[in-house]
This record gives structure tokens, C-alpha cells and sequence, in this order.
């Protein structure tokens, strides 16, 4: 079996005011929380989003796992619409002593480069900022993180710096290569 040698950067925030926002792309781009958690919904963004970026760790969840997931206190899953299709979407996650996990972040293929990228991680970043405002009894946030890796899309690193992330660890590992079929086999040729 080959191997990758992964890179994965870990950045954060600790300040809202660390934030810079993006400009709001033109058209009809908006972004809304799935208020109803649905396993078959995240699922269909997780494998649409990741499938040609290599996602794999959720993969082989099942709909119960899916379930107990979303239904944590502090996870929320918010997506961006253009003119009514789902375009992407972040996976805000609330854990210990106010910090926020985005878990997932990204774009489905199709919506890639229409300037769509930078507005769905400002509103989304500044949702993890606001997430105790919305779910009584979690703590102020006080510091918002996520990784990316080498397997990532090739602006993901970019774009973060540009909404005032700061990089604070790198780890280099090696790991199987395993083939992902995106959305559903076939689908990326």
C-alpha cells in the first residue's frame, strides 16, 4: 500500500477582533444554520465537500454515529446557498473552556472559485465567535482553531491567513493512501 506524507497546520484565533472578513460575493450567496441536525444532510456535505480532497475519518459512520454527533450541544453546521443550492459549508464544534473547533470547513467542487470560499469562513468564524450567545450555558469563546493539511484545497492555507488565522503548530506524518470516491463513486473523474 502507498503512503502520503501529510503536513497539518494547526492556526487559530484569540480575539474576535483577529477576525478580517471577506467581501460578500456577488449574486444570490446565503448562509444559513441547519437548525435540524440530519445525519443524511452532513453526510451529503461531508462527502460532497471532502470527496476529492481525501475526507475519509467519517466515512464509515454509521447513521446512529452521525446522529449522537450532531446532536451535541455546541455543534452547529452552517451552510452557504447559491441561488438555492447548497455550495459548502462549516462545522463549528464547542469544547472546553470556550474554545471553538470549525471541524470542517469547505466548498462541493461546482462553487470553487466564485469568491464564495472567504465569506462562508468569515461568517462562519464569526458565528464561533457568537456561539454562546445562541446555546445558553457554554462558556464566551475565547478562542476559535482549526487544521488544515496538505491534502486540503490548494487555497484552503490562504484563505485562513486572509481571515486573520495564525498559524501555532505543524505536524508532519505519514499515512495510508486511501482512495476516496467523493460524492459517490464515479463521480470525479
Amino acid at each position: 500500500m502507498s503512503t502520503l506524507i501529510v503536513t497539518t497546520w494547526s492556526l487559530e484565533q484569540t480575539s474576535p477582533a483577529d477576525l478580517r472578513h471577506a467581501e460578500a460575493p456577488e449574486g444570490d450567496v446565503r448562509v444559513v444554520r441547519a437548525q435540524e441536525p440530519s445525519p443524511e444532510f452532513s453526510r451529503f456535505l461531508y462527502a460532497s465537500v471532502g470527496g476529492d480532497i481525501r475526507w475519509t475519518d467519517r466515512l464509515g459512520w454509521t447513521y446512529a454515529r452521525w446522529q449522537e454527533y450532531l446532536d451535541r450541544p455546541g455543534v452547529e453546521t452552517w451552510v452557504a446557498y447559491d441561488r438555492g443550492t447548497p455550495a459548502g459549508y462549516v462545522e463549528l464544534e464547542s469544547q472546553d473552556d470556550g474554545v471553538v473547533e470549525i471541524v470542517y470547513f469547505g466548498l462541493l467542487p461546482a462553487f470553487r472559485g466564485r469568491r464564495i470560499g472567504g465569506h462562508l469562513l468569515s461568517y462562519g468564524v464569526a458565528r464561533a465567535w457568537d456561539l454562546a450567545d445562541r446555546r445558553p450555558g457554554l462558556a464566551e469563546t475565547k478562542r476559535v482553531w482549526l487544521h488544515t493539511c496538505s491534502k486540503d484545497g490548494e487555497h484552503a492555507m490562504a484563505n485562513y491567513q486572509r481571515r486573520g488565522f495564525r498559524l501555532f503548530d505543524t505536524e508532519v506524518t505519514e499515512e495510508p493512501e486511501v482512495a476516496t470516491p467523493g460524492p459517490w463513486p464515479g463521480a470525479h473523474a
